[in-house]
């Protein structure tokens, strides 16, 4: 039986999984990744970790399946999108730490462009908003701090690639620069109408256009990894940021449909078909894949903080062992005692785009316990997303039937059914947690020729939904906090 091996490049990890045509997780590997915060507010990884935390996890997965290599057929990358590496032509070497796409070292750039009144701009041109999330205004601080880089690229010796770019250019032996349209509409530099580097956007962000690299389809011919990884040449044929990919991999295919993927932050898409529908409520539009010609495009709301959260509640404030703890605290008690906790730790995202805004925790009496807290952190989870989809609802005009959810916090029962709870929407979770990994293959498969956009496989299903048991007046109740808990929050 032929394979498909997904690559899924995370913040926090690197994952390779082996999937049948039909969605079968057959073998996975995984491996951690570090970060570092060398300012406050500010992230990097080392991009040599993040290739060879990869490699470890290919070696991982393929070594539990014998002869696995020979039966793979295509390989599909999703990634970590925005954190942006620049590394030199000539060597394959980074000159510069990757700076993480929750980093905020950037918010005096955006803040000059804002009072330029640039802003317009670069909404109109790439459906995005002026924030330190993009990789645009990181690759032009990285530029403003090292003239000898800046001097250098503009003799086109120095490239910049998101994690996606990275990886290909690594797996092909350093013969391609190459990303994909879901990609590069997260970069501020991309012009999400004519699908092309724009030369005002450039100019303005003062970043050569040498830099960047050849943008092409999310399915389709991209290249070959080089012999010596995996001992003979297979075809790249799928590539997408993580939650384009995760999009297609819940089987969000008709506009209207959205997911949710709780991963380190949640992100909301909703697929809104073959046109990009502009935001008036804090959402980015975005393109959701390129396939066989046709351009698919998406709202999404970017919330930063979800599982992050979680760890935030293990590693900082040690109020749980392990993660898995979190579901049986929230339900041992009947509520949060009045209590809110917004995880502003970087700011807000979707759809505030609040960068001075920092996290509080409101509402605490005598009486308010860890239990009360680990579950005030699991509500702002879903509080969050009900934001997001409030706004979605708004800009598109679409009723949101049923929200499709993935990623590891997806296992958390107590989580799901609040957030149908605070939605008023059916929560579905998908049987594959890996969807991220799953829409990479399923782009493998397509751009290999082997499947079509039009009979996807559906992979192993979703369970039965979580569906809202909440009275609407104390929904409404519960939802008023949490808003009043935001506007203490802002800036």
């Amino acid at each position: 039986m032929s394979l498909l091996l997904a690559l899924d490049q995370g913040t926090t990890s690197s994952r390779a999984i082996l999937f049948t045509e039909r969605g079968e997780v057959v073998a996975s590997g995984q491996r951690p990744l570090s970060q570092r915060y060398p300012e406050p507010g500010w992230l990097e990884q080392d991009p040599e970790e993040i290739w060879f935390s990869l490699w470890a996890a290919m070696q991982d997965c393929l070594g539990a399946v014998p002869n696995a290599t020979d039966r793979i057929v295509a390989i599909g990358i999703a990634n970590q999108r925005e954190t942006t590496i620049l590394w030199d032509r000539h060597t394959g070497r980074p000159v510069h730490p990757a700076i993480g796409w929750q980093c905020r070292r950037t918010i005096p750039i955006c803040q000059k462009l804002r009072e330029d009144g640039l802003e317009p701009v670069f909404h109109e041109k790439t459906g995005l908003v002026l924030d330190p999330y993009f990789s645009g205004t990181k690759v032009a601080w990285i530029l403003q701090q090292r003239p000898e880089l800046r001097r250098r690229a503009e003799r086109g010796d120095i490239l910049f690639g998101t994690v996606d770019t990275w990886l290909v250019y690594r797996l092909t032996g350093g013969r391609l620069h190459r990303t994909d349209v879901s990609n590069a509409s997260r970069t501020l530099m991309f012009n999400i109408h004519d699908l092309t580097w724009d030369e005002q956007l450039l100019q303005i962000l003062d970043i050569p256009p040498a830099m960047c690299p050849e943008v092409g389809a999310s399915a389709g011919e991209i290249g070959e990894i080089d012999r010596q990884w995996l001992g003979r040449v297979i075809p790249v044929t799928g590539m997408a940021g993580d939650q384009q990919a995760a999009l297609l991999g819940q089987g969000c295919l008709k506009p209207g449909m959205v997911k949710n993927t709780y991963g380190t932050g949640s992100f909301v898409l909703m697929n809104t078909g073959q046109r990009p529908v502009p935001s008036r409520h804090g959402l980015l539009t975005t393109v959701a894949w390129s396939i066989s010609g046709d351009v698919t495009y998406a709202l999404e709301g970017s919330v930063f903080a979800s599982g992050a959260v979680v760890q935030w509640l293990r590693d900082e404030l040690q109020l749980i062992g392990r993660s898995e703890e979190a579901e049986a605290l929230a339900r041992s008690v009947p509520d949060t005692g009045g209590v809110y906790l917004v995880p502003a730790f970087s700011g807000l995202g979707a759809p505030y785009w609040d960068e001075g805004a920092r996290g509080i925790i409101t509402g605490i009496t005598r009486g308010t316990d860890r239990a009360h807290l680990v579950r005030a952190a699991l509500e702002a989870i879903a509080y969050q997303s009900r934001d997001v989809l409030e706004a979605m609802r708004e800009d598109s005009g679409l009723w949101v039937e049923a929200l499709r959810v993935d990623g590891g916090a997806a296992k958390n029962g107590f989580l799901l059914q609040f957030q149908a709870d605070i939605l008023g929407t059916a929560v579905e979770r998908s049987r594959n947690l890996e969807a991220t990994a799953w829409g990479a293959a399923l782009l493998a498969g397509m751009g290999r020729g082997l499947l079509s956009v039009d009979n996807l496989p559906a992979g192993l299903g979703f369970d039965p939904p979580f569906l809202p048991e909440m009275e609407q007046n104390i929904r409404e109740t519960l939802y008023r906090g949490w808003k009043a808990a935001i506007d203490r929050a802002r800036s």
